[in-house]
């Protein structure tokens, strides 16, 4: 999961970046937990030659999507939160279901880093086991509520805890990287370069390969909108673009050595077997077992700090929903310390809740890190349609038709994204949607709207409620797994 460049990075409003300065902000920023077991989640569906392929495309969508924040940012400064622009563009309701799937990916993302967190610990612990156990659950529970009980205080990541947790973060990764590429075999990497069919050559086997790596290639992707919001902080306007560009070439190229340099170390097949984080098992492999130590260490003081932030967020998210009169008052209720302290309970709760699946999934992290990805990508996906849709109405001015482009691009990608990555996590998503449209018909109806939904909107939450009643019933048949 990625940190939020919004709770990290406390900028006074007269100082300005250069371009460089942006740049780095765009990559600390935007780097997290995923990049830490990203080669045993790729080599569990894909060979090395099918992960390339699939990065070329996240990387190019995932620039689409960055020019339309970018694009969006310029255009529509007066705009707060990823939601706004779905509100915006699609009226009320539009900015409820991205405001609420924002929410939803926020704290579904703290899910995944108490499953990782706990893995991580029984290095150090062995009576966490493998981060699904009892014990993994009540050290995940007491972690979750004293982070809870501390934003509840209004106690905020100070700017020094966040250099701290930066270096811990980035240091292991350029070692491992560095280091992996001086044990890297190219024999070792070429073998078997398309999997098991690199003698029956299929373009459907390549494609079912591609397909596998997409959901965790835009989880780490998750976040990128806290980059492009870091353009406002630009010394010019035209260095804003620049900066996420060149970000996001940083990015791509840490992603990239990260995960496919482990393909010259190990076999796919060893690589796909390893505990949570497999950089921390692959590094031993390669330098003994204090690099396993030295990578599980780095890892912990990075979740603990990513950790924080993201208690912050949602309840950031159902404050600004409650003062766009999406969600009703208590939501924006806050204590004397600035604390939204309902918002707080409600999604502590739940994560709660999902904390519980430790003993149900075999693979908990995956579980999380999946539905926090399909939640986010709905929110992607109004980004790219108000990018095109603003565009579009401007379709006269210059430039506005590269926009409209870079607009439907966005778009395309990531409907595809939703149907590839996996089309059940996303019905599972509408689950939630549920209870949530309770809300938002509570909101309209203390802000004296006659109707709890129009009739578009109550044709919207009878497909939402369709699509719940079928996922339901594809997991009591055993259909859906988890």
């Amino acid at each position: 999961m990625v940190g939020i460049a919004k709770g990290d990075y406390k900028l006074e409003k007269d100082k300005k970046l250069g371009v460089f300065s942006l740049t780095a902000l765009v990559i600390t920023s935007s780097i997290g937990a995923g990049i830490f077991n990203i080669s045993g989640d790729l080599a569990s569906g894909a060979a090395a030659g099918p992960a390339i392929i699939a990065w070329m495309i996240v990387g190019f969508g995932i620039l689409m999507l960055s020019l339309s924040f970018n694009n969006l940012l310029l255009k529509k400064p007066e705009l707060n939160g990823i939601f706004s622009y779905a509100e915006e563009g699609f009226g009320k309701f539009g900015g409820f279901i991205s405001g609420w799937g924002y929410w939803l990916s926020a704290w579904l993302g703290n899910v995944a880093f108490a499953t990782m967190l706990m893995s991580t610990l029984s290095y150090f612990f062995p009576i966490f086991g493998n981060g699904q156990n009892i014990p993994s659950i009540i050290g995940a529970s007491i972690i979750m509520w004293a982070l809870t009980y501390i934003v509840n205080r209004g106690v905020e990541q100070a700017a020094v805890i966040n250099t701290v947790v930066t270096i811990f973060k980035l240091i292991p990764i350029f070692l491992f990287i560095v280091i992996g590429i001086i044990a890297f075999k190219v024999d070792l990497f070429t073998n078997h370069f398309w999997g098991n069919i690199s003698t029956n050559f299929k373009l459907s086997d390549i494609f079912s390969q591609v397909k596998s790596c997409m959901m965790v290639m835009m989880w780490v992707f998750v976040g990128i909108e806290g980059a492009s919001m870091l353009s406002s902080r630009a010394n010019k306007k035209s260095e804003a673009g620049r900066a996420t560009i060149l970000g996001l070439i940083g990015l791509f190229t840490i992603y990239v050595l990260a995960s496919m340099i482990p393909y010259g170390v190990m076999s796919k097949v060893e690589l796909s077997k390893l505990a949570t984080p497999s950089m921390a098992y692959i590094f031993k492999d390669i330098v003994g077992p204090w690099g396993a130590a030295f990578i599980n260490i780095g890892l912990i003081i990075s979740i603990s700090g990513a950790w924080l932030s993201w208690t912050m967020l949602p309840s950031e998210t159902t404050l600004l929903m409650a003062r766009a009169k999406l969600l009703p008052k208590i939501f924006g209720k806050v204590n004397k310390a600035g604390a939204p302290t309902f918002s707080l309970i409600i999604t502590a709760a739940l994560t709660q809740l999902f904390i519980f699946t430790f003993l149900f999934t075999d693979k908990a992290y995956q579980f999380a890190y999946s539905l926090c990805t399909a939640a986010i990508l709905v929110c992607y996906l109004f980004v790219g349609l108000y990018q095109f849709k603003i565009s579009y109405l401007n379709r006269h001015e210059k430039g506005e038709i590269k926009q409209i482009i870079i607009g439907l691009i966005t778009v395309i990608f990531e409907v595809w994204a939703i149907v590839v990555s996996g089309l059940n996590y996303t019905l599972l998503c509408l689950i939630a949607y549920v209870p949530g449209i309770v809300f938002f018909s509570m909101a309209r109806k203390e802000n004296g709207e006659k109707k709890l939904l129009t009739k578009t909107q109550s044709i919207i939450t009878a497909l939402i409620v369709v699509g719940s009643i079928y996922v339901i019933y594809q997991l009591l048949m055993g259909k859906i797994t988890i």
